[in-house]
């Protein structure tokens, strides 16, 4: 049975991310970690987490969902990060809660100040050659959009790096050849697109496109109210910018199909192609999340290795073809 177009009312929609040698995959109720551990075996780790919207109905209205979706994203893809750091490294090493804060902590900044400061203090010099203030906004988002390109590509250099980004691709094999065919199965996967419309990439230079837009309608006050300015409308950012993807993803209009193409090239540079046993722990973290979606079996908060995980794909494929846990949203 095929699942349907993505995007669909009565489809409920799947996302992920890559994490440390492993995939993390999203859907309506909860969401499950894959892992392979450095003996070989996957192991998943399934946690019921209802997304926004489904727990206060208000934060899956138009704008407000992307927020609310930008939050929830964070929160699951941090968690994810570092529970697959921890099944790499091994049980001695796992990171103490004071160690994992003080890592998102010092990621956040890092994240804000590259992308969200550097940018305007470097476009800044930009007046006093006498710029008019929209084109010192728009030197401004050429700036903070060369930063991300440029990071992209260098930190692609570094082997961990790689192998993240050949998960991501991994990821999105298995969503597209899911989406179009119901199937997990790791060989199908193989000739699907490692490129995916909703990807959090083609999000991150929606960002870019929206803020370089709304910025232009600010002026040019000094630093501090430009950093005031760019943090505080960072909600707003993230709901138009939400709001894009999930038109990019339903729509099949030429004009809109022009839209969503850089994304897709941006994600060229995030993604490279995953290996089988890459596509077979991103089918494990999807089969994780549909055995316990809508209409699939109740499956308990925990973690699966070895035998029972490996063989997940193939019980949620016999689930998909039965077609109940494609049902409702």
């Amino acid at each position: 049975m095929r699942p349907g177009r993505a995007g669909a009312p009565d489809t409920p929609t799947y996302g992920g991310q890559a994490v440390i040698e492993g995939v993390m995959m999203r859907g309506p109720e909860g969401y499950c970690v894959a892992v392979r551990r450095p003996g070989g075996e996957i192991v998943t780790r399934y946690r019921p987490c209802p997304r926004p919207s489904r727990r206060r109905g208000f934060l899956g209205w138009p704008f407000v969902r992307g927020l609310a979706a930008l939050v929830d994203a964070l929160s699951v893809g941090i968690e994810s990060l570092l529970y697959s750091a921890e099944e790499v490294s091994g049980e001695g090493e796992k990171l103490t809660r004071t160690e994992s804060a003080l890592t998102v902590v010092i990621s956040l900044a890092l994240s804000v100040g590259l992308f969200m400061i550097l940018p305007t203090v470097a476009a800044g010099p930009l007046v006093w050659l006498g710029a008019s203030p929209a084109l010192v906004n728009l030197a401004e988002g050429l700036v903070r959009l060369a930063i991300l390109v440029a990071y992209v590509r260098i930190i692609a250099f570094m082997p961990d790096i790689r192998r993240v980004y050949q998960y991501h691709g991994a990821e999105h094999k298995i969503l597209n050849a899911y989406e179009a065919t119901g199937s997990l199965s790791p060989a199908d996967a193989a000739s699907f697109s490692t490129s995916h419309a909703r990807c959090g990439t083609s999000f991150l230079l929606f960002v870019v496109l929206v803020s370089i837009v709304l910025f232009s309608f600010l002026g040019w006050p000094n630093v501090w109210a430009r950093i005031a300015w760019r943090l505080g409308l960072l909600p707003v950012i993230a709901g138009v910018a939400y709001e894009l993807i999930q038109l990019g993803a339903r729509s099949r209009s030429p004009l809109i199909r022009v839209l969503v193409a850089p994304g897709l090239w941006l994600q060229s540079l995030t993604t490279r192609p995953p290996d089988t046993d890459q596509l077979e722990v991103a089918s494990a973290a999807l089969a994780g999340v549909l055995s316990a979606g809508p209409g699939g079996s109740e499956r308990p908060e925990g973690d699966a290795a070895g035998p029972a995980a490996e063989d997940a794909p193939g019980a949620a494929a016999r689930q998909a073809s039965a077609g109940p846990a494609l049902k409702g949203r």
